[in-house]
């Protein structure tokens, strides 16, 4: 073979397509996750709820799409989109009180602060619609002098008043703090998003609301300063608040 034989011949190969030097991975396919039997029109009738995804590839289990598909009996369907996942799963509730059960979809992010994906999604009468969940959009928290932190929740409310010596040392390091506890920076705390809904009976009369959790954490995520528990209800059609607890987290080992 001359020079310009072996030349010709690399050349060849580097602008060849990638499937002909090497065998691509199989695209992954759509995949039935779970299948629910539930009346979600309020006809009496159950509908079909088929749970479906895509995984990102056969080696993982994160869904890059997430989908269901809903029958009815009488060959009517609905599809609602949620993006993507990990542990994808719909909980039926009837929490717009309106005597049918509503579809609440979660999964998880699969970051470090425990984050859910959530939808919530009505079909009475067959007429699908999404229903906004509820935010806290006040929430807000600082550093202050000799190791304390303000938390304020609601607005035009009394801050929460949080002693963190105990992690003194921690703040000390990060140069948040000096020895006495003076305030070397103005620094917020850090607020999440909500984590996770829980569907809670309110009472037999008044039925389900949900219930928020949403950590605050200090100087890093990791540090947990404690977590904001909120008792929603669906009301007219928005979301009211029948009670908000503080509860601390427990405090760092020494």
């Amino acid at each position: 073979m001359n020079v310009l034989t072996a030349v010709l011949l690399v050349l060849s190969v580097l602008s060849s397509p990638a499937s002909s030097i090497a065998e691509e991975s199989p695209e992954p396919k759509p995949a039935l996750i779970t299948t629910y039997e539930e009346d979600v029109t309020g006809d009496g009738q159950k509908e079909t709820i088929e749970l479906k995804g895509v995984l990102f590839s056969e080696d993982t289990n994160y869904y890059r799409d997430i989908w269901v598909d809903i029958s009815s009996p009488h060959g009517e369907e609905w599809k609602i989109s949620y993006g993507g996942g990990y542990e994808p799963e719909i909980q039926f509730v009837d929490v717009t009180h309106d005597d049918v059960n509503d579809l609440l979809y979660q999964s998880a992010t699969g970051g470090s602060g425990g984050l859910y994906n959530y939808q919530l999604h009505t079909l009475k009468g067959g007429n699908l619609s999404k229903i906004p969940l509820p935010e806290q959009p006040h929430v807000r928290g600082e550093f202050q002098e000799n190791f304390q932190v303000k938390l304020h929740i609601f607005p035009n409310h009394p801050a929460i008043s949080l002693n963190v010596e105990d992690r003194k040392e921690d703040y000390i390091r990060l140069g948040i703090y000096n020895e006495e506890g003076r305030l070397l920076e103005r620094t917020q705390v850090m607020v999440d998003p909500i984590a996770f809904f829980e569907p809670v009976l309110i009472s037999e009369s008044k039925g389900y609301g949900l219930k928020s959790y949403r950590q605050i954490s200090g100087a890093y995520h990791a540090d947990q300063l404690g977590t904001i528990e909120t008792l929603w209800y669906y009301e007219d059609d928005e979301w009211i608040i029948l009670q908000t607890d503080w509860v601390p987290s427990a405090p760092p080992a020494e």
